[in-house]
């Protein structure tokens, strides 16, 4: 493809550009592409004249159109979509602690900056309250206490210059900045998250912290997924996994934790790029980590959370759902159960549920999303996928008016 002047020019660049393209290379109608991928016609005109769709959207085109699903996402242009600056102001202490300005001295602290504390102790408990504080959903006390703690680590390695101390100042920043891009990632401030998680790698590595590093790298994992970046994710995770793949009958059991849930999000990025042999084998792998451990879970809180078998078989079961087999979602979450505590599952309900809706079984889907919003409000308001499995409820749904479960649950997702 060329412009008037003869110069070459660069192939489609957004994803509805490189939907039509490769539609049309596969002989493909937009009716008949929509027929194959399990959609209605509309998608995919919406898709091809710019408008937006959800990331299950193109894994379905991608699996009818038999390529990587990241085929879809040659980049555009920030210019092409219009970008909200909502979270200027509310993330502004982050982005001061994380991503200072700097000058030929260093870094410029922001005015009125307390000094912060620099007793690597107190470092350590405040890290693992803010911990505490994200898995008990509170983000309100930990957007509070993050900025303070990434400031407080920044001191702390600019105070000690040499010897045991800097190694485990350097330890505890990397561990901040890992709550601190996974904090960020939740909220989808992806760019200020990657910051965070590139030097939470670099200290931890500076450190010869493995396990920091393992654990970084698996929120950046995360974030990739997110921003549909699936072959850097992949390839990311697998790296990282390989260099500290452990002899199974010798390592800790936070070693196989780390190992296992990196081939876990390998995994998860295999399945969303439509490379299901890939995602079956590094799943086969996780497998190995979690029968090592036998019944036992393994926790690392301010990194990649939990690891034990049930892990690997969710994540088994959502990649049954991104490769489009809602029948077997259901028939293995049956068969596995989550116990008493479904806060521990909820990233698998949210795929049960999906399933349901899926399959035009709106009474069950509802009845999974309002439980979540009983146990867990804070953590749904951030899950887009939940939002987007109830507004399928929605369509399908032959009620004329909607149920007492379904307006609040359509008041929660600012859909009423």
């Amino acid at each position: 493809m060329s412009d008037r002047t003869g110069i070459a020019m660069s192939g489609p660049a957004l994803p509805g550009d490189r939907l039509r393209d490769l539609r049309l290379r596969r002989g493909f109608t937009q009716e008949s592409l929509a027929e194959a991928a399990g959609l209605s016609v509309g998608v995919v005109k919406k898709i091809e004249r710019g408008g937006n769709a959800r990331i299950e959207t193109y894994h379905s085109l991608a699996r009818a159109l038999r390529v990587r699903t990241s085929a879809l996402f040659d980049a555009g242009g920030p210019h092409e979509t219009r970008r909200k600056d909502d979270d200027k102001l509310s993330l502004m202490p982050l982005r001061q602690a994380i991503a200072p300005p700097v000058t030929f001295g260093g870094s410029v602290a922001a005015p009125g900056e307390a000094d912060p504390e620099l007793d690597l102790g107190h470092l350590a408990d405040a890290a693992r309250h803010v911990a505490h504080a994200y898995h008990g959903d509170d983000y309100r006390q930990v957007a509070g206490l993050l900025p303070g703690l990434v400031r407080s680590a920044h001191a702390a390695v600019e105070r000690f210059d040499g010897g045991a101390e800097r190694v485990r100042a350097l330890a505890l920043r990397s561990n901040a900045l890992q709550m601190a891009g996974r904090y960020l990632t939740q909220v989808r401030a992806y760019d200020l998250a990657h910051v965070a998680l590139r030097d939470a790698v670099t200290d931890a590595d500076e450190a010869e912290d493995r396990a920091g590093v393992a654990g970084a790298v698996y929120q950046q994992g995360w974030l990739l997924m997110r921003q549909g970046r699936l072959d850097e994710a992949e390839r990311v995770s697998v790296a990282t996994a390989e260099a500290i793949e452990p002899r199974i009958s010798r390592a800790s059991r936070e070693t196989l934790g780390a190992w296992g849930k990196l081939l876990i999000h390998a995994s998860a990025a295999a399945a969303r790029n439509n490379r299901p042999a890939e995602a079956r084998d590094l799943l086969r792998m996780a497998r190995t980590a979690g029968a090592a451990l036998g019944g036992r879970s393994v926790v690392e809180p301010s990194s990649w959370g939990r690891f034990d078998w049930r892990t690997v078989a969710f994540q088994g079961i959502e990649n049954y759902l991104v490769t489009g087999r809602p029948r077997r979602v259901l028939a293995f979450a049956e068969r596995l159960g989550y116990g008493a505590d479904s806060k521990l599952a909820r990233r698998h309900l949210l795929d049960v549920a999906q399933a349901h809706a899926q399959l035009r079984q709106g009474s069950e889907a509802t009845a999974i999303l309002s439980g979540l919003l009983d146990e867990t409000p804070e953590w749904l308001r951030h899950q887009r996928m939940a939002a987007g499995t109830f507004r399928d409820v929605l369509r399908h749904s032959k009620r004329r008016r909607l149920t007492p479960q379904q307006r609040r649950l359509a008041a929660f997702f600012e859909l009423a």
